[in-house]
């Protein structure tokens, strides 16, 4: 099989995969852009698109593709002990390292260097992420109100209160710090720490947001700028 091309690249706020949601659409606050690879900057190609409100992106994980993969996995919110197939779960360790989103087409902009940029929201992917294809989403065969989603409809709920200083949360852009607080209520950490010690953080907009989780509240304890290498996704 020839082997497949990258079409695009996700520009996202989110630098790390630590802290992305775990699935698209949960933050339809997230706003992220796709950009065109130079073969496919044609506004022939999405033209047509703009009569669709959602779209499917299918992507590339990226940063998985040298690590392997096994039958089984052990998906995060199933607290790390329980073992489900590979084909059961979204794990990014598969086969394939082909990850599948959904997300809300907001606009569509006719750049002049770049070709067709599409806005989208409630992406879940890392910055950089190279996408291999997008479809329409169609209403009368993509959705299915009375599916059954096994062991994902059983998981309990992560939500987190949220304390979040308003001197903290000043530093980062007025329109992120909804998508940031809402973030945070999605409880980034694995389901299987819960250390009220450790400290978190998560990188979003330029910033590490960095925290600790005590029960089901999670309190912001500094907000600083974003520097790779500077803070991991969490220590002690």
């Amino acid at each position: 099989m020839e082997s497949m091309k990258t079409i695009a690249t996700i520009r996202s706020d989110f630098p790390q995969k630590f802290g992305i949601p775990r699935q698209s659409a949960l933050i339809e606050e997230l706003r992220a852009s796709v950009i065109f690879e130079k073969e496919f900057r044609d506004p022939n190609c999405v033209m047509g698109l703009e009569e669709f409100s959602h779209i499917w992106i299918l992507w590339e994980f990226s940063e998985n593709k040298k690590a392997g993969w096994s039958p089984t996995v052990i998906p995060p919110r199933l607290g790390g002990k329980v073992h489900k197939g590979v084909f059961a779960t979204r794990s990014p360790f598969r086969p394939n390292p082909i990850g599948l989103s959904c997300v809300r087409l907001e606009s569509i902009e006719m750049n002049a260097s770049l070709g067709p940029i599409l806005h989208v929201l409630g992406a879940d992917l890392k910055d950089g992420t190279p996408i291999l294809d997008i479809k329409p989403y169609i209403r009368y065969a993509d959705c299915h109100p009375d599916a059954v989603s096994g062991f994902a409809d059983k998981v309990k709920d992560y939500h987190l209160e949220v304390v979040f200083p308003e001197e903290l949360l000043a530093k980062l852009p007025e329109e992120k710090r909804h998508a940031a607080v809402r973030i945070l209520e999605e409880d980034p950490r694995p389901a299987y720490q819960h250390d009220p010690g450790r400290r978190y953080g998560t990188a979003f907009a330029g910033w590490d947001i960095r925290y600790h989780v005590d029960g089901k509240v999670l309190t912001v304890c500094e907000v600083v700028p974003f520097s790779p290498g500077s803070f991991g996704s969490a220590t002690e």
